[in-house]
């Protein structure tokens, strides 16, 4: 008879613990959009931020990439025809050479027999046009970084003002599921938005400095262009 309650309470025991373990298994979509309605829409708009910060920052990486890739002999093919009082030809290798350095270039070619100072400003003017494309849209991406985590807060203010009410409207004698609800807000909207800000942050700085990578090699070849004209005939 002793045998059989110790078994019944093993039996029990392995029951509730199993009960247990199957009650703390939680998936990430479960644990995201446990929150309520008002974590489920701070959560779907802080996925939006994230799936926009992605697209933005492998569109503009891969165009700045594109941008950076430049024939090493372009510059001697350039200053070859150039010497040679060849105009054309140089035109004609600037046009097959997509890139803002050719683009650079071009313009001073289409300046030459004007002053040098003339010259320096279409480039310069031109440099500006080719910052900008290549700086496009990565303002938003920074925009995010910083509005992600903000969002996450506001999340975590929504989280805590239900568990708060909850706990005014029932006299101290709140629910554990209902205070549970607000403090699931509270706590993984704030995680989902440093996520995305953090991540948002990382892209846009490691596109900065990709953008920087190009922007002084356009300087570079206006020097060198530059230096060409200036050079005694």
């Amino acid at each position: 008879m002793l045998t059989y309650f110790v078994q019944q309470s093993a039996e029990t025991a392995e029951g509730a613990a199993e009960e247990v373990s199957e009650e703390k298994t939680l998936s990430i979509l479960d644990l995201l959009f446990s929150g309520g309605s008002g974590g489920t829409i701070i959560i779907i708009i802080l996925m939006v931020l994230l799936a926009a910060a992605m697209y933005i920052y492998f569109e503009r990486l891969f165009a700045i990439k594109a941008a950076s890739k430049t024939d090493k002999n372009f510059m001697n093919q350039i200053k070859d025809n150039v010497s040679a009082g060849n105009i054309e030809a140089a035109k004609m290798r600037c046009a097959q050479e997509n890139s803002p350095v050719a683009r650079l270039t071009d313009k001073g070619i289409s300046r030459i027999g004007s002053p040098l100072e003339d010259i320096n400003t279409a480039i310069e003017n031109a440099g500006r046009l080719e910052v900008y494309k290549l700086e496009k849209n990565v303002s938003i991406l920074a925009t995010i970084a910083g509005a992600a985590p903000m969002i996450g807060f506001l999340g975590t203010v929504i989280g805590m003002v239900l568990a708060f009410h909850e706990l005014a409207t029932s006299s101290g004698q709140a629910e554990m599921g209902s205070l549970a609800e607000g403090i699931y807000t509270a706590m993984t909207t704030t995680v989902a938005g440093l996520i995305v800000g953090i991540i948002a942050y990382i892209g846009y700085n490691h596109l900065v400095v990709k953008t920087d990578k190009v922007v002084h090699q356009m300087e570079a070849t206006a020097v060198d262009f530059l230096d060409l004209l200036n050079e005694p005939t």
